[in-house]
C-alpha cells in the first residue's frame, strides 16, 4: 500500500497521471481492502491519498453511457456490481456508484451511495437518503428517509462525515461538514448538523456545547437559541441533546423505548 500511496501521490503532483495506480486504488475502495478514513486506537485517520485517487479518477475516466433495463445514464463513474457475491440488496432506482463499498446484509432503498463511502454491515439507507462521497457508515446505522450524509472529497485531508455504529438519523437529518456522530446516538426527524452547529447537551444544571462532534448513545433534537446581532435578536438553529439512549443487549428494544421516552418523530 505504501507503494500504491507513493505513486497516487505523484500521479497528484507531477504532470502525468499513473492511470494503472488510479485503478488500482479505485478497486480497493469498491471492495473494502481501502478506506478514505478508519478508526484506530488513537481515532480516525484520514488518508488524503485515497481522495487525491478519487479525484484523479474523475480526470481520467470518460464519459459513457449505461443502463438498467429502460433507464439510461450518461456519467463518468459506473454503477457497482456483483451485489448477489457480495450480499447487498439495492431496491430500484436505488443507486451504488463504483469505488463506494457496501458490507454484507446492508439494504439499499431508492437511495443514494456516492464514490469512496463506505457502509457498514446490516446498515440501511432508506428511501431518498443520500451517502455522499467518502462518508463512513457503521454497522447497523438506520438512515431514514430523506436523510443527507454530505459528502467531503476536498480539501484531500478533510475528515469526511462519520456516523458510528447503531445510530439512527430520523427522516430529512441533515449531517454535513465532517460531523462525527458517536456510536448509537440517536437524531431526531429534521436534525441540521454542520460544522459550526452548537451541539448542546441540557441534560444537566449547566449546558454544555459540543461542535463537530455527538457523544455515543445521545439523543438529539432541533433547536434555537437567540443570538444578538446589529438588528436585534434573533433566534438561530442549534441542536438539543435531551438525553441518553440506555445501553441495552438489544438495540432494537433499545431504540423503540427511545423514541417513544422522548416523543421523538422519526
Amino acid at each position: 500500500m505504501e507503494t500504491l500511496q507513493r505513486r497516487i501521490e505523484r500521479s497528484w503532483e507531477g504532470p502525468e497521471i499513473d492511470e494503472d495506480a488510479v485503478h488500482e486504488a479505485m478497486a480497493g475502495l469498491d471492495r473494502g481492502a481501502l478506506r478514505v478514513a478508519e478508526p484506530t486506537e488513537g481515532g480516525w485517520v484520514v488518508h488524503a491519498w485515497l481522495k487525491q485517487a478519487i479525484l484523479l479518477y474523475f480526470r481520467i475516466q470518460p464519459m459513457q453511457e449505461g443502463g438498467y433495463g429502460a433507464y439510461v445514464f450518461h456519467d463518468k463513474i459506473p454503477l457497482k456490481t456483483d451485489l448477489v457475491a457480495q450480499s447487498v440488496r439495492v431496491v430500484p432506482p436505488g443507486t451504488v456508484r463504483y469505488g463506494a463499498h457496501i458490507e454484507p446484509g446492508c439494504v439499499i432503498m431508492p437511495g443514494y451511495v456516492n464514490i469512496g463511502a463506505y457502509v457498514g454491515a446490516g446498515s440501511m439507507v432508506d428511501t431518498w437518503a443520500t451517502v455522499g462521497s467518502c462518508a463512513q457508515i457503521g454497522r447497523g446505522v438506520h438512515l431514514s428517509g430523506g436523510v443527507g450524509i454530505g459528502g467531503v472529497l476536498e480539501p484531500p485531508g478533510a475528515r469526511p462525515v462519520i456516523v458510528e455504529d447503531g445510530a439512527f438519523l430520523g427522516s430529512r437529518c441533515v449531517v454535513v461538514e465532517g460531523l462525527h456522530v458517536g456510536q448509537e446516538a440517536v437524531l431526531g426527524a429534521g436534525v441540521t448538523l454542520t460544522a459550526s452547529t452548537p451541539i448542546l447537551d441540557v441534560t444537566g444544571p449547566e449546558e454544555v456545547e459540543h461542535r463537530g462532534w455527538v457523544p455515543p448513545r445521545s439523543v438529539v433534537i432541533p433547536g434555537m437559541r437567540p443570538k444578538a446581532f446589529p438588528s436585534g435578536s434573533y433566534s438561530v438553529p442549534c441542536a438539543l441533546i435531551i438525553g441518553q439512549r440506555k445501553e441495552s443487549t438489544d438495540r432494537k428494544t433499545s431504540l423503540e423505548s427511545v423514541l417513544r421516552e422522548f416523543s421523538l418523530p422519526i
